[in-house]
């Protein structure tokens, strides 16, 4: 194993991920910004991107596994070359037919490409770095991914609202294209493990015994996935939707301002997240995982702001700064959390079963999020006008389950 940080192959799938998740993130908000300006619908907005999400908590476990059976090099490569395809057809088909199946489509695509891309990236960090460095790595790639989650909205906000979205499509197509050329030259250390039967009964079996893991070996990690599965219901989707439709919708503020401004509101998430991430790398060996329950307390509480603000001013502009200025410090402890946590899943996982385990945890806590979007859908349109009762009822949901999760978390400990 590397007895140093950035190794040349580490350092590789940094730049990678630099590349493949500023195309990612610049991809991710324009297409819903696209289907939201062509309908103004947040119930049809929230519905597809409900939908979107579907695939990526179907093909996550399948990457994991394939992430502990294939040299996971060859997983982003193939990955990023196929997204890269995907967004070429979508630039080729969107003057044809019906956009909004089309939209649907990609997105379902994009999304399941990433739920499959995304356990080989985290299987692949315990194979480069020392155990002692995980929480340092993962902080690193964390960092990287808020880094281009920050750049990627604010540039396609700027191309978007300047020249549209085609611009856009070609950039992020290059983007996972070079991506890909550099992910070639990685070198992952792999050990191709034993099979015993087809293919079918390979998976039955390494999911099993995922599953077997984390409610028998680590029954903890499957009560805290639970914790997650709620607060992305009832916190998460709810940002994921409310911030594009309320910033484009409801703060009554010029289109084509309120397309860059809700592209500066993604690049303060993105700041939060970078923030998160480099805390979590500067202060790794003084966070306690059995304290991690206090950082979502910290994130619903957050919300009620939100909520206080669009009840008691009118002006679009102070809903705007208070909301985004919610979010950021909403992203900064939702991050540290999620880094302290993946840390302790890898470091408490075998190494032949940490891609199945890494997957099965991402599904099990993404899987409430199609849900939690189609709600928050429904609900900005039906409370049209009273759209700080959905923010509040969103904080004061979040807070009850935070509250209780600290009694799970304050049990965690590192073996």
């Amino acid at each position: 194993m590397n007895q140093k940080l950035f190794s040349k192959d580490f350092t590789l799938v940094v730049i990678g991920q630099i590349i493949s998740l500023f195309g990612n993130a610049t991809l991710r908000f324009a297409l819903p910004l696209y289907l939201l300006n062509l309908t103004g619908s947040s119930a049809l907005y929230g519905t597809v991107m409900a939908c979107a999400f579907i695939p990526s908590i179907i093909l996550s476990p399948v990457g994991g596994i394939v992430a502990d059976r294939v040299n996971k090099r060859n997983v982003m490569v193939i990955l990023d070359f196929f997204t890269a395809a995907v967004i070429l057809a979508f630039f080729l088909l969107m003057k044809e037919g019906n956009i909004v199946v089309l939209l649907t489509v990609t997105l379902m695509l994009l999304y399941g490409i990433a739920g499959a891309y995304q356990p080989s990236v985290q299987a692949s960090i315990p194979a480069l770095v020392e155990q002692g460095s995980l929480m340092a790595a993962n902080s690193i790639i964390n960092t990287i991914s808020s880094f281009a989650s920050l750049s990627g909205p604010v540039l396609g906000g700027i191309l978007y609202s300047a020249y549209g979205i085609e611009p856009v499509l070609l950039v992020c197509m290059a983007c996972f294209v070079l991506s890909a050329v550099m992910e070639i030259f990685i070198r992952i250390p792999f050990r191709k493990p034993t099979s015993a039967g087809s293919i079918w009964e390979n998976v039955r079996t390494d999911f099993a015994e995922s599953i077997r893991f984390i409610r028998q070996e680590k029954p903890v990690i499957g009560k805290s996935l639970l914790v997650v599965c709620g607060i992305n219901l009832f916190l998460s989707a709810m940002i994921i939707v409310a911030l594009p439709y309320l910033v484009t919708e409801v703060f009554e503020l010029e289109a084509a301002q309120a397309n860059r401004l809700y592209g500066y509101a993604q690049g303060a998430l993105a700041a939060g997240g970078l923030t998160g991430g480099i805390c979590a790398g500067v202060f790794a060996r003084r966070l306690s995982i059995h304290k991690v329950g206090n950082l979502i307390v910290i994130s619903s509480v957050c919300v009620f702001p939100i909520a206080a603000a669009l009840n008691l001013f009118s002006s679009g502009m102070i809903h705007y700064l208070v909301t985004t200025g919610c979010c950021f410090i909403i992203m900064i402890f939702s991050t540290v959390f999620s880094v302290q946590m993946l840390s302790f899943m890898q470091a408490e996982t075998p190494p032949n079963l940490i891609g199945k385990v890494i997957a099965v945890a991402l599904t099990i806590s993404m899987c409430a999020q199609p849900l939690g979007n189609a709600l928050y859908g429904v609900l900005f349109e039906i409370c049209e006008g009273f759209e700080y009762a959905v923010v509040l009822f969103s904080g004061a949901v979040s807070l009850m389950i935070a509250v209780r999760a600290r009694r799970i978390f304050g049990k965690l400990t590192v073996s």
